[in-house]
């Protein structure tokens, strides 16, 4: 295991890493409904959407685009529901911190809570709904393809238990979800039509798994719950496990020079970590 770096500390549940080319890595605060990036040792609020912010991403435009499921009811450790628990796909601008919705529906489909996104080249963006659940009842969600501009959206599978972290594989060919409840890895080709998955692999253990990021070398590394730490599958279904000192590991992000830095939010205890992967991450679309 290499050397863990602490980034930042105190934050409300962090998740979503986006590394910056300026070193920084900006991360939701999904507890306190904020966007946040951190340096070592410093902290400095973003914007402030409300409601429960998710996955991140970097858009064509330069701008950030978040994935807000409405919050969360931490008394009762379910979703928040009623006005501003709405869900959402948001665009934050990075310079003003003004924040714009995007989407709130797909035609008849009202968006529950949307979780994790990610661009593929041409600017299309594939995002994941893990829906809500509340006073014992359940909504689902799925998988969707949008424009970053608002002027389209598809619904590529509803209806899923629980989907979460979605990334693209090294030739764009290929969509990765991950469904938590289930500990499933799933993909889809990357066409932006209706269709059904494919499963890769079951995780082993009593976990579940959250977002995800892929390698230069198409593994996909999954932030895994319960047992805390990142599951690496190969694309034809092996998998090993990295624990972490956290019960809530939830994303990876890759950076730096050589991309063989990992950005990891450790959630139950509000911190940020960096440290060395054994294996270079793929660069996104549009973290230049």
């Amino acid at each position: 295991m290499e050397q863990v770096d602490i980034i930042a500390e105190g934050l409300h549940f962090p998740e979503g890493p986006v590394v910056m080319p300026d070193g920084s890595c900006i991360v939701v605060e999904l507890a306190a409904g904020r966007i946040t990036r951190c340096w070592n040792g410093r902290k400095e609020v973003i914007a402030q959407p409300g409601g429960g912010p998710n996955g991140a991403a970097i858009g064509p435009d330069g701008a950030l685009y978040v994935c807000n499921a409405g919050g969360l009811d931490l008394e009762r450790f379910q979703s928040r529901t009623g006005p501003g628990a709405e869900g959402r796909i948001e665009r934050i601008d990075l310079a003003t911190g003004k924040v714009e919705r995007l989407y709130e529906r797909c035609g008849d489909l009202v968006l529950s809570a949307p979780n994790d996104l990610v661009f593929d080249s041409a600017g299309g963006l594939w995002f994941t709904d893990l829906g809500k659940r509340y006073n014992r009842l359940a909504e689902t969600g799925g998988l969707y393809h949008c424009q970053a501009d608002g002027s389209a959206i598809t619904p590529i599978f509803t209806h899923p238990i629980s989907y979460n972290g979605v990334g693209l594989s090294p030739d764009g060919g290929t969509v990765y979800v991950a469904d938590s409840f289930q500990a499933r890895l799933y993909a889809f080709a990357a066409k932006a039509e209706k269709q059904r998955p494919r499963l890769i692999a079951t995780a082993p253990g009593m976990v579940e798994l959250d977002s995800l990021a892929v390698t230069a070398a198409g593994h996909i590394c999954v932030g895994t719950l319960r047992q805390g730490g990142i599951t690496t599958f190969t694309p034809d279904g092996q998998s090993r496990h990295q624990p972490f000192d956290d019960p809530f590991v939830t994303n990876i992000a890759f950076g730096g020079e050589d991309m063989r830095d990992a950005w990891i939010t450790l959630s139950t205890s509000g911190r940020l970590i960096r440290t060395r992967w054994d294996e270079p991450g793929l660069r996104l679309a549009f973290n230049a």
